[in-house]
C-alpha cells in the first residue's frame, strides 16, 4: 500500500491529465488513468472520480472561452452575422446541446467551446458534460479489467 501522500500525488497527476485533456492542450488522461488501475495504488472509483472531475473542469474552461469569444460576435471578423447567430442559438438550443454526450470523444472538445458560443445553462452543460465524461472513465475502468488490468 502507498503512502497518502504519493497517493495524493498520482491523484493531482491524474486531475492534471484529465483537466488537460478536455482542454485544448494535447494531453492524453487514459494512459494515466490505467497505469494507476493496473499499479492498483488507489479504488477504481477514486480513480474514475478524479479523472471525471479534472475532465469535467477542464470543458468548462472550453465553455468559458466559447462564452467569451461570443462578445465578438458584433466584429467584422466574426464568422457570423446577429441574425444567423440567434437562429444557430435557438436550433443549437434544441437539438444541439445533446452533442455534448458527445464530449468526451475526438473532437469532443469543440463540442463545449460551441456550448459556450451558444450560450447554454451551465446547468445543462454540466449535466450533460459530466455524465459523458464520466461515461468514458467507467467504460475505460471495465475495458482494463477485461484485459487484465
Amino acid at each position: 500500500m502507498i503512502s497518502d501522500a504519493a497517493m495524493l500525488g498520482q491523484f493531482a497527476g491524474l486531475f492534471a491529465a484529465a483537466f488537460g485533456a478536455a482542454t485544448i492542450l494535447p494531453f492524453q488522461s487514459e494512459v494515466v488513468f490505467v497505469a494507476l488501475q493496473v499499479a492498483g495504488s488507489a479504488p477504481v472509483v477514486w480513480l474514475v472520480a478524479v479523472a471525471s472531475l479534472g475532465n469535467t473542469l477542464g470543458a468548462v474552461v472550453n465553455y468559458v472561452m466559447g462564452r467569451g469569444i461570443e462578445r465578438f460576435r458584433t466584429r467584422r471578423w466574426f464568422p457570423v452575422n446577429a441574425a444567423q447567430l440567434a437562429l444557430a442559438q435557438r436550433w443549437y438550443a434544441r437539438w444541439g446541446v445533446w452533442t455534448l454526450l458527445m464530449s468526451w470523444a475526438p473532437l469532443g472538445d469543440g463540442f463545449t467551446v460551441i456550448a459556450g458560443v451558444m450560450r447554454t445553462p451551465v446547468w445543462v452543460f454540466l449535466v450533460l458534460v459530466t455524465i459523458a465524461k464520466t461515461g468514458r472513465y467507467i467504460v475505460l475502468a471495465w475495458l482494463t479489467v477485461q484485459a487484465g488490468g
